[in-house]
């Protein structure tokens, strides 16, 4: 009987602007990984661009077994893993879901920059595309919004959803 590790999400940390290059190397490389990418536009003197740039600077997710994540930071652009007390800081799937759910379904997601929050109610979505996601509800300048923290990043996003999609979970 074959003793099986578990694979999890780990978060490594890239050379600046060379995200994408360590995700197309990771997967010519047959790892699973991960690389949330959203459009924005770019302003040139003599132009306006749409491009698809990394929603988390400098990070690219990958699915691995712990012990074999040495092997991954061998991809040219790869600087180290995120750790978190020492160790290897592994990101929750459903972190990973959560953030696919928002990419996928084309709504609106910005980082958000705030070093500390007034934690809200934790609340899912409970209706429409988005449903399964977690958050917290923050209400700012009269919208209320909720914020999908990635903890292992200890970073936020943003997203506007209608209140009436949401439902209280209680921990």
């Amino acid at each position: 009987m074959l003793d099986s590790k578990p694979n999890h999400w780990y978060a490594i940390y890239t050379r600046a602007r060379a995200e994408k290059k360590v995700y197309e190397q990771l997967l010519r490389s047959g790892y699973e990984a991960y690389l949330p990418l959203v459009t924005t536009v770019r302003q040139w003197s003599d132009r306006k661009k749409k491009v698809k740039t990394p929603l988390i600077s400098s990070y690219v997710f990958i699915k691995i077994e712990e012990a074999k994540l040495i092997n991954a930071l061998s991809v040219y652009g790869a600087v180290r893993i995120l750790k978190y007390l020492g160790k290897n800081a592994i990101v929750k799937d459903q972190e990973i879901q959560n953030l696919k759910l928002l990419l996928n379904n084309n709504f609106n997601v910005k980082p958000v920059r705030y070093n500390k929050f007034d934690i809200g109610d934790n609340v899912e979505v409970v209706s429409g595309t988005l449903s399964g996601l977690k958050g917290i509800v923050i209400k700012e300048k009269n919208k209320h919004n909720l914020f999908v923290k990635i903890q292992a990043l200890n970073r936020y996003l943003r997203a506007e959803i209608p209140l009436n999609s949401i439902k209280k979970v209680i921990n």
